[in-house]
């Protein structure tokens, strides 16, 4: 058997940011009254007494609403230039 020498499954840096940029682009698209709220993660779930620890429940949902606030521009030139790249370099 012959296999090239030009692997196509190589794990390159490049790869690492893709999966990173994909997993960021699945945070940022989740809706919280389409699909958030039917799991039980909406806004009105995550309320907590004064002077308690917030849960990991509501430390994620701060993270997601987070991550839908700061990163919606970034996302856009982010994906846009590994669009570009992916169009120049295959």
């Amino acid at each position: 058997l012959y296999l090239s020498s030009k692997s196509n499954m190589a794990f390159t840096l490049y790869s690492l940011i893709q999966a990173v940029i994909l997993c960021v682009n699945a945070v940022a698209v989740l809706h919280e009254e389409r699909f958030l709220s039917k799991i039980g993660w909406g806004v009105d779930q995550s309320i907590g007494g004064f002077g308690d620890e917030p849960g990991i429940k509501v430390q994620l949902m701060n993270l997601v609403r987070s991550v839908r606030t700061v990163m919606r521009v970034p996302l856009i030139a982010v994906n846009s230039v590994c669009i570009v790249l992916l169009l120049l370099f295959g």
